[in-house]
């Protein structure tokens, strides 16, 4: 949204057109942009306040389903998959609660980072931020993904040595070693600059000059990727051990029944962290890479559109950035969904239709069958009442025949 009000703000509309007739309409053009950034900025703001809402209600809820949860079970494998999500909601809500009230702040101040942070330390604060929480993120989605396939491939050393304090050692050594590689630019190896249009800040990727900056920005890109394919390879692993196993359990009892069920289910949920996965950082990482192989950065966007004769490309890769950066922001929103809040609740629908269901049939079994044992009881009643008559009859041929 922002991309394209930015855009045809600040980027003359008619390029081609001699100069004589720009300045001819300088005035009335630069009346127009005032009143088209006005508007766009008061539009604009209501995505990061969406985004910020959504973010803070999902994760929430999925740390207070994990709480409960953590205290109900009892089972250790439980347990250590819990955690791993209640780290992972943590992390996506400090991300939202730190970063989207600045982004909010930048807005109201009409676009202009100088009026919210004049001595640039807030740009290096939203940066860390920005690198720390993105990749907490992805590499706790790896983590559970690892969890997984341990759990399912090797059950029985997974259950001598993986326990919940080793599952924490973990989640904090993760979280520890990536915020020191986010503050590698505060140290002086990389840089955090202000991005397009100018409400983020994160990673430069055209600064060569600066000392190690493109090295901390292709190491961030290649970490994340690498996340990635440990978790979509683990995710697969999970999926061919979990079908292999259905396959062999089938039969037509009631375990069975509930393991090809329970199966299906976790399927589907892998393949949906696996998409969101590769929708919400795909873009952000691959574009990141061209950018540190051509030189550029988003924050070289300001020069290009001042510039009549710039080549548009630049502007082109600044725009899909914000909208790359925006998709990873939305993975922040749409974990919690993915990993816990839409399997509780499709588990939920799923057993009031299946109840729903045997009740009809039950209910329908015992429509179908009342005609038939109506019948038969009247059946046996008959019998009974013919027995009766038969005896009674003895009865009486048998007291008359002694009286005689």
């Amino acid at each position: 949204m922002t991309s394209k009000c930015r855009s045809s703000d600040i980027l003359p509309q008619n390029i081609s057109a001699g100069s004589t007739m720009l300045e001819s309409n300088i005035s009335k053009s630069s009346q127009d942009s005032t009143v088209k950034s006005a508007s766009c900025g008061s539009v604009s703001v209501f995505f990061p306040i969406i985004m910020m809402v959504t973010g803070m209600v999902g994760n929430s809820l999925a740390m207070l389903l994990v709480y409960n949860a953590y205290r109900r079970k009892e089972n250790k494998r439980k347990k250590s998959f819990l955690l791993c999500i209640g780290s992972l909601a943590l992390t996506d809500l400090f991300g939202q609660l730190l970063t989207s009230p600045i982004v909010i702040s930048v807005y109201r101040a009409d676009l202009k980072w100088e009026k919210v942070d004049s001595s640039g330390t807030l740009c290096a604060f939203f940066g860390v931020c920005m690198t720390t929480f993105g990749l907490c993120s992805l590499f706790f989605a790896s983590a559970m993904a690892i969890e997984r396939a341990l759990a399912i491939t090797a059950p029985h050393w997974y259950s001598n040595y993986m326990n919940t304090n080793l599952t924490k050692q973990i989640l904090v050594i993760i979280w520890c070693l990536v915020l020191l590689f986010a503050l590698l630019p505060v140290a002086g190896v990389g840089k955090y600059t202000l991005q397009w249009p100018g409400t983020w800040c994160f990673i430069s990727t055209g600064d060569k000059d600066v000392t190690g900056n493109t090295f901390f920005a292709t190491t961030f890109a290649l970490l994340g990727i690498f996340s990635l394919l440990v978790t979509l390879s683990c995710n697969f692993v999970t999926i061919r051990a979990l079908v292999t196993r259905c396959k062999s359990k089938l039969s037509s009892t009631q375990s069975s029944k509930q393991w090809e069920r329970l199966t299906t289910e976790t399927v589907i949920q892998l393949m949906g962290i696996m998409c969101v996965l590769l929708t919400c950082w795909s873009p952000l990482l691959i574009l990141m890479l061209k950018m540190i192989s051509t030189h550029t950065s988003s924050h070289h966007c300001k020069s290009a559109a001042a510039s009549l004769s710039h080549n548009q490309d630049i502007q082109m890769d600044c725009n899909f950035f914000l909208t790359a950066i925006r998709l990873a922001s939305l993975n922040q929103i749409l974990d919690p969904w993915v990993y816990l809040l839409l399997r509780e609740i499709l588990l939920r629908k799923f057993c009031q239709v299946a109840s729903a269901v045997s009740k009809c049939s039950l209910e329908g079994q015992k429509e179908n069958q009342c005609p038939l044992d109506v019948l038969s009881k009247k059946a046996i009643q008959n019998d009974n009442v013919q027995k009766q008559s038969l005896n009674m009859e003895n009865c009486n041929l048998n007291g008359g025949n002694g009286e005689q």
